[in-house]
């Protein structure tokens, strides 16, 4: 099964454009689970829901819809893997309802996260409950020269089933800075090289396209075949779709899909083709 979709589930900008006018954002989900079947829920990386928003959320989406959550920052960030297995359990037995719709739990660490601290992680690693899927994206240069460091990261993910985010962000450094949401986004980003590895069965691409849609096919027509590859071999690919202001986010996802469709027919449609194309503008 592929998965897609952007890195939140409700923008203004979406109202009369992918979801309807009037739509509310209490209803943003719901209707954003009728276009796309995975959201990264960066949300959590910021705030720990209710209980009973946790509640709204998995009553707002159907049983085929994938959550990715993101490990709260004040674990992956603030604590630095340091002295957090008790708040790490508490967050996962708040999240334990919503168990079965996580797709994977995304730890995003930060740069300054070097070799030197991987005793830190490996130690993570044996917290994760065995019913959560994870995923680690690192962001320091030394995890990407292709040494020892990096075979070593790349083995104890594989060692624990756990995938390597591969960040694509060379579309959004290869755009001029034109724009306020360009040059905020170029400066917020991970500007590191694209190391394209499968280290577990639900490999997830987070792909930073630029403003002019077309453009980002140049960047992306090497993942068509790698994500065909990737199904063919059983794995379950997350494709979530940025772009600097995430206002046409959607769209190059929509493109994207379609682009996939074509170089290789024998996929079946997207689930949420039908929804979109009712959408006038889809």
């Amino acid at each position: 099964m592929l998965y897609l979709g952007c890195p939140q589930w409700g923008s203004a900008h979406w109202r009369g454009r992918f979801f309807s006018a009037d739509c509310k954002n209490a209803d943003m989900l719901h209707q954003y689970s009728q276009i796309f079947n995975s959201v990264e829920g960066n949300t959590s990386f910021y705030a720990d829901p209710s209980p009973e928003t946790l509640t709204r959320w998995l009553d707002a989406v159907g049983p085929d819809f994938r959550f990715t959550f993101k490990v709260p920052k004040r674990i992956s960030h603030e604590s630095a893997l340091q002295h957090i297995d008790a708040d790490f359990a508490k967050w996962c037995h708040l999240f334990s309802p919503l168990f079965a719709q996580i797709g994977s739990v995304m730890l995003q660490l930060p740069s300054q996260f070097s070799p030197y601290h991987l005793p830190l992680l490996e130690n993570f690693l044996q917290q994760v409950p065995e019913q959560l899927q994870l995923s680690v994206e690192v962001r320091h240069l030394d995890f990407f020269k292709k040494d020892d460091n990096e075979k070593y990261l790349n083995q104890l993910l594989m060692q624990h089933n756990v995938d390597r985010v591969m960040m694509d962000t060379r579309p959004l450094f290869n755009e001029a800075a034109t724009t306020a949401a360009i040059i905020d986004a170029q400066q917020k980003k991970p500007r590191v090289p694209l190391h394209v590895i499968s280290t577990a069965n639900t490999p997830i691409i987070r792909f930073v396209g630029c403003s002019e849609l077309e453009n980002n096919r140049a960047f992306y027509r090497p993942w068509l075949s790698k994500i065909k590859l990737w199904l063919d071999e059983g794995k379950s690919p997350y494709v979530f779709f940025h772009t600097a202001d995430n206002h046409d986010s959607p769209l190059l996802a929509r493109q994207f899909m379609r682009d996939l469709q074509q170089s290789h027919p024998v996929l079946e449609p997207f689930p949420a083709e039908k929804q979109m194309q009712q959408n006038s503008l889809f």
